[in-house]
């Protein structure tokens, strides 16, 4: 298996991503659901994270602000409605708190000054292959339109940035 499967969008409201990661399923998991952790990796290279709050349970709430270079805070949230120790994990993702001008891009033809929630379904697989971990995030859009302009943004871009600085993460993680 390679170490970056091609991103699938075969599904038409979801995105699908998958790394070979070369650190075993628990670890994986943790770095993924503590903040501690999640926060020093989580979101594009050069954004950082400078809230990462997580209530790891069935119903319980998490909250990331991803901070671009320029200073503009991206915010989302969402609530935990499965976990599957180490092996899934399902939660919405609300993404209503990000600036007006992203906002913009993804749906330009809202009336001005409203800003839906954009909730999409993400779930987050851990799978263990000889040692290491097939992770697998796939994320639902409300609809194709909403899915494609996401993937126009930049969300495969993003989404390989940042698991690469997962990639890097877990090598420093584990010495």
């Amino acid at each position: 298996m390679p170490r970056r499967e091609p991103t699938d969008v075969s599904s038409d409201c979801d995105f699908v991503i998958t790394r070979l990661l070369n650190a075993p399923v628990p670890l994986v998991f943790k770095v993924w659901t503590d903040p501690r952790h999640l926060s020093q990796w989580w979101g594009p290279k050069p954004f950082t994270t400078p809230l990462c709050e997580i209530d790891l349970r069935v119903g319980g709430a998490y909250r990331i602000v991803m901070r671009s270079p320029e200073g503009i805070d991206y915010p989302l949230k969402g609530f935990y409605r499965e976990i599957v120790e180490p092996e899934r994990l399902v939660m919405t993702m609300d993404l209503s708190d990000h600036p007006e001008e992203w906002y913009d891009q993804v749906l330009p033809n809202r009336p001005r000054g409203v800003k839906p929630a954009l909730e999409a379904l993400q779930t987050v697989t851990f799978e263990a292959i000889a040692g290491r971990t097939k992770l697998t995030i796939r994320t639902r859009f409300d609809s194709v339109a909403i899915r494609n302009a996401m993937v126009k943004l930049g969300m495969n871009e993003g989404w390989s940035q940042s698991l690469d600085r997962l990639e890097e993460h877990l090598v420093a993680t584990a010495v």
